[in-house]
């Protein structure tokens, strides 16, 4: 997180990502501290998260593992010191007691983390 970045907050408080200058415009960066618009006045960065809010981070998302392989995970932890991810196992620790594996990644998030997309 840079210093420069100033928190955006919904209605109840709750920060759903940053608005930073980029000369006379401003950028939005969400809760993973990835630019989601190009440059663009500040109400429009504003409506941008507002838009997007904080329901994307329950979906599932890909991990591309250190080894080249891609996994899906869920954000388990997030905030400006770093994210935790697991690898879904789409409930079989629960069921089974199986061993699953957590991955810590840096803030902002890297390019081995990204949104699943539908097909």
């Amino acid at each position: 997180m840079k210093d420069d970045w100033i928190e955006h907050r919904r209605e109840d408080g709750e920060r759903i990502g940053w608005i930073c200058m980029a000369g006379e415009q401003f950028v939005a960066v969400d809760i993973l501290g990835r630019e989601v618009t190009g440059e663009v006045d500040w109400l429009e960065a504003e409506e941008t998260l507002d838009a997007m809010g904080l329901s994307f981070l329950a979906e599932p998302w890909l991990f591309q593992r250190a080894d080249g392989t891609t996994v899906r995970v869920r954000i388990t932890e997030l905030s400006p010191s770093g994210i935790r991810v697991r690898e879904d196992d789409f409930g079989a620790a629960a069921a089974v007691g199986a061993d699953v594996q957590d991955h810590s990644l840096p803030f902002p998030a890297p390019d081995t983390l990204r949104q699943v997309t539908a097909h």
